[in-house]
C-alpha cells in the first residue's frame, strides 16, 4: 500500500574535494568538534551529496528535498549555492536551496541578487540572526534584508532557541509578508521537564506570529539514545501549537545519522502525524506546507 509522500525540508550536501579553496565547511574539518554535539566524526565523508542521500532515503517515499547551507568559512556564500546548483541539474529528485547570505551587511543585496540568478535558490539561513535576538538590537540593516527577501518571497529559515522566541515573534510579526520557519523546533538542548516547560512557553510565543512555521527536525541531535516515546512530546507539541497548516518536516541528513537511520527517523514523524491528524491534515505536514513554502509545487 503506497503511503502519501514526504518533503523533507532539512538535508545538508558538502564536498571537501571541490576545487575552488573559498568553498570550505569547517565544522567538518578533521579536528574539528561540533560546537554542540561534539565529536561528529562518524559523517565526515569528504562528501555528501544527492545521490548518496537518495541511496539513503529513496525507500521512505520521500518526493522532494530542501538542501540548507552547510558550508562554513566560505570567502563568498554564493559560490555553495553555484555549486549546489550544479548538482541539481543532474539530481535524480528535486530539491531546492536555502542558502547562507550576510543579512544587513554591505554585501546583502549582492548576495541575494546573486543567489538569485539560481532557480533553485528559495530562501536564506543567516547564524548571525540568533545572536541579535539574544542581543536585544536589532539593526536596521538587518530589518531592510528581510523585506526585500519578502518582496522576492524567500524563506527565512531561523534559529532561535526558547530564551529568544519572544524577540523572534516580535520580529515576525514586524515583517507580516515574510515567511518564517522555525529550525529544529527551537533546538532544545535539554530534555528535562524543565526546560520542556519553558520551551512550550516558547513555542506558544512564538506561534502568535502568524507568519512562523515550525520545522520539525533534528530531534536526535539533542536526544542520541532516543526513542519513539522520548521523542513523542517534542514532536506532538509543535504539531499542537503550530497545527497542520504550519508545521514541515525534515530529516537533518546526514548530521542525524550519528544516532539513526533514515527510515527509522522519518518513520517516527510520520507515525505522530498520523496519529494526530485526519489524512487531509496529514498531507499538509508532509508534504503540501513545504512544497507551497520551498517552492516544491
Amino acid at each position: 500500500m503506497s503511503r502519501d509522500p514526504i518533503i523533507d525540508t532539512h538535508v545538508h550536501f558538502w564536498n571537501m574535494r571541490n576545487p575552488d579553496p573559498g568553498l570550505a565547511w569547517v565544522w567538518l574539518d578533521k579536528d574539528a568538534d561540533h560546537p554542540v554535539l561534539g565529536n561528529i566524526d562518524a559523517i565526515k565523508m569528504l562528501s555528501y551529496n544527492i545521490d548518496n542521500l537518495w541511496a539513503e532515503a529513496r525507500f521512505a517515499d520521500v518526493s522532494a528535498f530542501v538542501h540548507v547551507q552547510a558550508a562554513i568559512g566560505s570567502d563568498d556564500p554564493v559560490k555553495e549555492t553555484i555549486w549546489i546548483t550544479r548538482m541539481r541539474e543532474s539530481s535524480p529528485v528535486p530539491f531546492t536551496i536555502i542558502a547562507d547570505a550576510e543579512l544587513g551587511t554591505d554585501d546583502a543585496m549582492r548576495q541575494l541578487d546573486m543567489h538569485g540568478e539560481s532557480p533553485y535558490f528559495v530562501g536564506v539561513r543567516d547564524f548571525r540572526s540568533e545572536p541579535m535576538l539574544a542581543s536585544g538590537e536589532i539593526i536596521p540593516r538587518f530589518e531592510e534584508s528581510l523585506t526585500v527577501m519578502a518582496e522576492r518571497n524567500l524563506v527565512f529559515d531561523l534559529d532561535c532557541e526558547w530564551p529568544n522566541m519572544s524577540a523572534a515573534r516580535d520580529l515576525a510579526l514586524r515583517h507580516p509578508d515574510l515567511t518564517v520557519v522555525l529550525q529544529h523546533i527551537g533546538f532544545p538542548r535539554r530534555r528535562d521537564n524543565e526546560y520542556f516547560t519553558h520551551w512550550v512557553e516558547g513555542m506558544r510565543t512564538l506561534a502568535e506570529a502568524p507568519n512562523v512555521t515550525c520545522k520539525i527536525s533534528g530531534l536526535a541531535m539533542t536526544d542520541p539514545l532516543f526513542t519513539a516515546d522520548s521523542l513523542r512530546p517534542w514532536i506532538d507539541t509543535p504539531l499542537e501549537i503550530f497545527g497542520p497548516d504550519r508545521c514541515v518536516l525534515g530529516s537533518n541528513w546526514p548530521v542525524d545519522r550519528l544516532y539513526s537511520s533514515y527510515d527509522v527517523i522519518m518513520d517516527i514523524y510520520r507515525d505522530r502525524v498520523s496519529e494526530l491528524f485526519a489524512p487531509e491534515d496529514q498531507r499538509k505536514v508532509l508534504s503540501e506546507n513545504a512544497a507551497r513554502i520551498y517552492h516544491l509545487s
